[in-house]
């Protein structure tokens, strides 16, 4: 079997997956449990915190297909622009803000996370489980959106929407193959 080059003009995520599926079938299980499994955070919010995640660190095409994604789910469009500006005036739940700071902290500068971080989670009333999906959204995508920037991937507004469509009708199972 050939494996796709890195950069090959109109390489998509899926195609990456189908031609190594051994490889790439359990992190779509994975995706599916942690993007579409039960959580104190709604799809909604999970798919927000990819998106802003992906936003923070310049990927494109997971910043588009997230963020239609998250709207498909019922966020607004303007939210993403709103919380890359300033999460604290973003037309967000106030008890999200904390959330947020806390993913944009451990994608910037992860070795300065501090017990203080996770404290301001709680305040907000989350509880440990929260932070921890959070976390782990915040994680994946990292891995995602480096994965996708080192093999050249891109997508555009047309593709970020039928994906983000998609995604909401048969969640992240229907990418296996």
């Amino acid at each position: 079997m050939t494996v796709l080059k890195p950069f090959t003009r109109g390489t998509r995520l899926h195609d990456v997956f189908a031609q190594l599926p051994q490889q790439y079938n359990p992190l779509i299980d994975y995706h599916e449990a942690l993007l579409r499994g039960d959580s104190p955070l709604t799809v909604a919010e999970r798919e927000l915190i990819a998106a802003f995640v992906s936003g923070l660190n310049a990927c494109a095409y997971c910043h588009g297909v997230h963020s239609r994604t998250a709207e498909a789910f019922g966020l607004s469009a303007n939210l993403l622009a709103a919380l890359s500006k300033n999460i604290d005036a973003a037309p967000v739940d106030p008890r999200l803000k904390p959330i947020l700071h806390y993913v944009a902290k451990l994608t910037r500068t992860p070795s300065r996370m501090t017990s203080a971080d996770a404290e301001t989670v709680f305040a907000a009333g989350w509880n440990d489980r929260a932070l921890h999906d959070a976390i782990a959204v915040c994680a994946l995508f990292n891995l995602m959106n480096r994965l996708v920037e080192g093999l050249g991937i891109e997508g555009d507004e047309h593709y970020a929407r039928s994906a983000g469509q998609r995604l909401k009708r048969e969640g992240y199972l229907g990418l296996k193959t």
